[in-house]
């Protein structure tokens, strides 16, 4: 894979919402561990930053107004950090953490 694709992969993220209206982040796996991991809520427009660790951010832009007005209603995100497999089917769970939300 040449750098500016794996820019790319590393840089895809999405968002999903179950029934009783949580969000779950859904990425890439990244380099480092999360330690104290935040989110940050950007209001104007409607994006966010999450902090993974002390040396690592994530921009989250053009939110959905669905998600963003659960995120906004909500204390913290839940965050999975998947692996990068050929199939969807070999892709594992590499990180699973709450992140606190401020606005």
């Amino acid at each position: 894979m040449n750098e500016d694709i794996e820019d790319l992969v590393e840089e895809t993220y999405d968002f999903i919402v179950n029934e009783e209206d949580e969000v779950m982040l859904l990425l890439y796996v990244r380099d480092g561990e999360p330690k104290d991991p935040a989110i940050e809520i950007n209001a104007e427009d409607q994006s966010a930053v999450l902090y993974r660790n002390d040396e690592d951010s994530i921009l989250l832009e053009h939110i959905p107004d669905d998600i963003f007005d659960s995120l906004h209603d909500a204390d913290t995100l839940l965050v999975c950090e998947l692996s990068r497999e050929e199939t969807e089917e070999e892709t594992q769970i590499i990180y699973a953490y709450e992140a606190d939300i401020s606005l």
